[in-house]
């Protein structure tokens, strides 16, 4: 049910209060929006009328918004820009439509991208844009189909296909170890190590896995994307704890060494999200039943 008209103010005094908020100054708005200074006023004080609440502080010609209007402003903001996402999707893709998508940049780069060539053969009508996002959202306040998200499948109001379980080894430039006997998981303690932001738990669980129970505080360096961990492990700066499809190619090449023969599955895994509202979407139907093709169990691809 769509809300009374009384919640849905007009677009052009809604652009006004976004626009007095972002750029401070009537006189700014108006250039911004091709309007007199008169009619931006007008159009405020309509949303005032509307909304019955004071938005506007008025000193002399000076207009300002208020703290609670400066919230609002805020929100509004998110949802225009949604709708104006929303019209340049239909505008560029009418019939099967656009598939906006949220990535995660490591995943994306190494599991997604060497396949999406044989979903465009397959789909040539379909086009999809990509957007790395690191942390979970609301897909209520982003203008994404679907996303791709670690974790677990619990996104609140959505559906989701399991594409990949997680399996960590931990790896080191073989300069690192030159003088140094790495027989026992316990010895890795006697190396920097380096940490991930989206896993900071993962070293603890992982020597919990090898059986080490009583762990001194494990301190290193922290980095909040793979692409940088895996360049600070290349240069010998520590030992770091990744999913061994992203370094396959390093460890074959010699660049960087498996300091444990197997990796260890963890609890998280990679799913394709999508909200349930969006279920019959042409496009991401179809790119969700080719990644099923593609999701575990995998067929082996040259990274």
């Amino acid at each position: 049910m769509i809300a009374p008209r009384r919640f849905l103010p007009s677009i052009s005094s809604l652009r006004a209060l976004e626009a007095l908020d972002r750029l401070g100054s009537a006189s700014a708005v108006a250039e911004e929006l091709s309007l007199t200074q008169s009619a931006i006023s007008r159009q405020l004080q309509a949303l005032e009328r509307q909304l019955g609440i004071d938005l506007i502080v008025r000193d002399k010609k000076r207009l300002t918004l208020t703290t609670e209007a400066k919230e609002y402003a805020s929100e509004v903001r998110q949802a225009l820009n949604q709708i104006a996402q929303s019209t340049l999707r239909l505008q560029t893709s009418p019939l099967v439509g656009t598939l906006s998508l949220a990535i995660l940049p490591a995943f994306g780069m190494r599991w997604l991208m060497p396949r999406l060539p044989n979903f465009s053969r397959l789909h040539p009508e379909v086009t999809i844009n990509m957007t790395t996002r690191l942390e979970q959202f609301n897909f209520a306040g982003e203008p994404f189909d679907a996303a791709i998200h670690y974790g677990h499948a619990d996104w609140p109001g959505t559906q989701s296909l399991l594409l990949k379980n997680e399996r960590l080894i931990p790896v080191c430039a073989a300069s690192l170890i030159e003088k140094k006997q790495i027989a026992a998981p316990s010895d890795v303690l006697d190396l920097p190590l380096l940490h991930i932001q989206t896993r900071p738990l993962a070293w603890a669980h992982w020597f919990e896995s090898q059986g080490e129970l009583n762990l001194p505080p494990l301190s290193g360096t922290m980095y909040d994307q793979f692409a940088t961990i895996i360049q600070a492990a290349l240069h010998g700066l520590g030992v770091a704890l990744l999913p061994d499809y992203l370094v396959e190619q390093d460890l074959a090449s010699g660049r960087l060494r498996a300091l444990h023969p197997f990796p260890v599955e963890t609890s998280g895994a990679y799913y394709l999200v999508w909200p349930e509202t969006k279920s019959r979407h042409t496009a991401l139907h179809k790119f969700r039943d080719w990644l099923a093709t593609q999701s575990q169990p995998e067929d082996p691809l040259p990274r």
